[in-house]
């Protein structure tokens, strides 16, 4: 247990049976009546995001949450295989688990897996991860009317944006968050 007054980002709360993470929080002090905390908190399991107030020094129940270091092995029908690299125990993380982190997994990759009594909850990928570029098309000199980018898949299957004169071969750094283009890598 906690109050509202401890609250902080990636804190887990058990509310009503749900897990939801806290991604946003601001205490508030009106002039008139009592101070409370304005929160954001995103449902483990659904991703929905519910804006939600809590009165100041209210108790709210947290989740015990186990965040480990796992390495990404294979896919293995609808399932991801990790691996603890602690206990080296293998455990299957369903493809609604996973979500949209599966377009920046590749083998071998670590990763921190989120587990609340044992099942997991989700994957938490690197800020970025450097990806080879398997097909785009070639820029064309002076094309300058698409802003500069142009799709480029990546060997993960993704799509992205990158600039024109990205070519087939060529790694890239990749925002796991968003997808975005930042920068290639060179060597």
């Amino acid at each position: 247990m906690a109050t509202s007054n401890d609250l902080k980002n990636g804190l887990v709360l058990n509310i009503d049976g749900q897990l939801w993470t806290v991604i946003d929080f601001q205490h508030v002090k009106p002039g008139k009546g009592g101070a409370f905390v304005r929160s954001k908190l995103k449902n483990v399991l659904s991703g929905k995001v519910v804006d939600k107030t809590f009165n100041a020094g209210v108790r709210v129940e947290t989740a015990n949450v186990d965040k480990r270091d796992m390495q990404y092995l294979y896919k293995d029908a609808d399932d991801y295989i990790f691996m603890d690299l602690d206990s080296f125990d293998q455990i299957n993380i369903s493809t609604q688990v996973v979500g949209d982190n599966s377009k920046w997994l590749l083998e071998n990759q670590k990763a921190i897996v989120a587990l609340h009594e044992g099942n997991p909850l989700y994957v938490e990928l690197p800020v970025t991860v450097e990806l080879e570029v398997t097909y785009t098309e070639p820029g064309m000199q002076g094309d300058r009317s698409t802003g500069g980018t142009k799709p480029a898949t990546v060997e993960t299957g993704a799509e992205i944006q990158v600039p024109l004169f990205i070519t087939t071969g060529e790694r890239v750094k990749v925002d796991t968050r968003d997808g975005s283009y930042l920068g290639r890598i060179s060597g």
